[in-house]
């Protein structure tokens, strides 16, 4: 994404893992990438409890990601992570190893879609398309996915009976999936928003995978919300910016790494970026003040990591 307009085309051209909404040099390096991504084995994260991802019945246009070993986590509740994917795409397992990582400290996570690539990958029913026909997931599949998480907590029989917090929920989602999350966030039962190599156009109303929207969008959030970005070479890195600096009346933070809009979703266990979103996820959901050290004060963990350049407001 650009500051200014740019074809749709372009915006939505992601490969099937979703990696980067930018073209590969060509057709066969796509190929090979999305072969290297697909070998890859599922991890169980970083977390104390080992994730695992699963495709239900009950919930079959959208993927799980969760503590394998539920029990495991005894009184602790799970936090629920909503989560759109880069390119709008309806293959959920494009950024697993982010989602499994965040899954892994106790949260769970529900992505829209199947599992089209890697370990448990199914065929679709019909051929994949191009382009605008490619977009196969919408902004309200994300509430459908709390109003699911709710329903379970409150299922006797469920494997979720009493075991989900109700108010720590999060919203997020990568590039489209971004805009999906910020289409989202005034949903009331949200405790917090975390938009992911995204942002909406600089000039003029933000057009794709169905949706068009401008910047009073941003009026409708109401919780502390963070913003990560792949630095200035991401081509969401304008549009981010500047969603933070005409955001005013929440808490609000900015990440910067300098790895483009690709960001560390494929590196192990989702990189730098997955543990900077779970450390801001066990402050704003868990109250977990060791985590809050990597946001807060001047001397936070973020400004003095070399690796990121971090902004704030109305946060300490």
């Amino acid at each position: 994404m650009k500051g200014n307009r740019i074809g749709i085309s372009i915006l939505l051209a992601a490969t099937i893992t979703g990696a980067t909404l930018a073209q590969p040099p060509n057709q066969e390096a796509q190929a090979r990438l999305e072969r290297e991504r697909a070998a890859m084995p599922d991890t169980p994260g970083t977390g104390p409890y080992a994730a695992t991802k699963m495709s239900i019945p009950e919930l079959s246009d959208h993927v799980i990601y969760r503590p394998r070993n539920l029990d495991a986590m005894g009184a602790t509740r799970l936090g629920v992570y909503v989560f759109g994917n880069g390119g709008c795409t309806d293959d959920a397992a494009s950024s697993r190893p982010h989602l499994l990582e965040v899954a892994s400290h106790g949260y769970l996570v529900v992505a829209p879609g199947r599992i089209y690539s890697g370990p448990g990958a199914v065929e679709r029913d019909e051929p994949a398309r191009e382009g605008i026909d490619s977009v196969r997931t919408r902004p309200e599949q994300l509430a459908q996915a709390i109003d699911w998480a709710l329903a379970e907590n409150a299922r006797k029989g469920s494997p979720y009976y009493n075991r989900i917090d109700p108010a720590a929920i999060a919203i997020s989602g990568y590039s489209c999936g971004g805009i999906q999350a910020l289409l989202n966030a005034k949903d009331e039962r949200a405790a917090t928003v975390v938009i992911m190599n995204s942002g909406l156009f600089v000039d003029g109303n933000t057009q794709m995978a169905g949706m068009e929207v401008g910047k009073e969008l941003l009026r409708d959030l109401h919780t502390p919300t963070l913003y990560v970005l792949g630095g200035p070479s991401d081509i969401a890195y304008a549009n981010g910016m500047d969603d933070y600096a005409k955001i005013t009346h929440v808490p609000l933070a900015v990440a910067n790494i300098d790895v483009g809009h690709g960001g560390t979703y494929w590196e192990p266990n989702g990189g730098k970026a997955a543990q900077v979103v779970v450390n801001w996820l066990n402050w704003q959901l868990r109250g977990d003040s060791a985590a809050g050290r990597s946001f807060l004060g001047a001397d936070c963990g973020l400004c003095t990591d070399p690796n990121w350049d971090f902004k704030k407001k109305q946060l300490d």
